[in-house]
């Protein structure tokens, strides 16, 4: 009997792949670029499935949490009220990533599970463990700039490309998946693998599971959040570096709890629960952050062209916290 696995959609073909189990079978997600993969012959899947009946709702809960259906547009999810009032971090990040006419097709199942644009994946001609697993990683020693700092290995140095995630995944979410097994739910910080030996698994999704709804829990201090994407030009551009924090303080001026995520520097995106851990009880202040940032980043590895990004992403930690603690005050 033939096994076959199914993921969530590609947004611009509406559909999720099909790809018949084996010993080389890849369990991938269909995410915002899977055209442009069969486009480029990296993904031949045997059979594309419509999926846009999933739910396009957002559902506002009297707790402060909010449901998010995966057939969600990201345009829909960054205009819609209680996103900009509760949780701006979202609604800017979404803003910062691809262009309106892409975020007005581009649907939050299809954006969680886009995949890497790291060049070598994207040609075939070159060296690629995620795309031919065992084949080596020609980034390692070719043009490396948008690549991992985190979290990497000697196997694949690519980056997860959504900035819809980072904020996710500094908000707690949970991704809510279903399966001939039933029903079940995850972190979203979780859903993402570290490549390790095998960048050709790229998501906790187990075979024949769709993703269905991402839950954001209550989090009142969330209303004080904020996004910043760097990157090498002003618009429709890959974060080198982005930030996604909301910060508490009490009236004394101490950190009182933190949310804060990274995002163009792994092959997921990052929560940065290092620093976190070593806010909270301190003085909101730049020395603080400084430490707090130098103690998340204290393992990070560059690579020939990357090597800036420690330091970029240690200086954009402290700018977008000295901005919420201008907001706090």
């Amino acid at each position: 009997m033939n096994i076959f696995s199914y993921h969530q959609a590609s947004d611009a073909a509406s559909a999720i792949t099909l790809k018949q189990a084996g010993p080389t079978t890849k369990y991938l997600g269909g995410g915002t670029n899977l055209v442009d993969l069969m486009r480029e012959t990296v993904e031949k899947p045997e059979t594309l499935i419509d999926v846009t009946h999933l739910s396009s709702t957002i559902e506002q809960r009297a707790d402060g949490s909010l449901l998010i259906g995966a057939g969600v547009k990201n345009t829909a999810l960054a205009a819609h009220g209680a996103v900009r009032t509760q949780f701006p971090v979202l609604s800017r990040a979404v803003l910062a990533g691809a262009s309106a006419q892409i975020r007005n097709v581009a649907t939050v199942g299809g954006n969680i599970l886009q995949r890497t644009r790291c060049r070598y994946f994207y040609d075939n001609a070159a060296h690629c463990n995620k795309r031919e697993p065992h084949s080596g990683c020609d980034a390692l020693e070719g043009f490396n700039r948008y690549h991992a700092i985190l979290g990497a290995s000697a196997s694949c140095v690519a980056t997860h490309p959504s900035d819809m995630c980072v904020a996710l995944v500094a908000l707690d979410a949970m991704v809510h998946l279903q399966g001939p097994a039933g029903k079940r739910s995850l972190p979203l910080r979780d859903l993402h693998r570290l490549p390790g030996d095998t960048p050709e698994i790229e998501t906790a999704l187990h075979p024949d599971e769709l993703i269905t709804a991402v839950e954001i829990p209550a989090l009142p201090f969330a209303k004080k959040s904020a996004y910043r994407k760097v990157r090498d030009r002003a618009s429709y551009a890959f974060a080198l570096v982005s930030v996604a924090a909301a910060l508490d303080l009490d009236g004394d001026g101490n950190v009182n709890d933190v949310r804060l995520a990274l995002g163009g520097v792994a092959h997921k995106p990052w929560r940065a629960l290092k620093a976190e851990a070593h806010l909270k009880g301190q003085k909101a202040d730049a020395e603080h952050f400084r430490a707090a940032a130098e103690a998340e980043l204290a393992e990070a590895v560059g690579l020939r062209d990357n090597a800036f990004k420690i330091e970029l992403a240690k200086r954009t930690i402290v700018a977008v916290l000295e901005e919420l603690k201008g907001e706090n005050a």
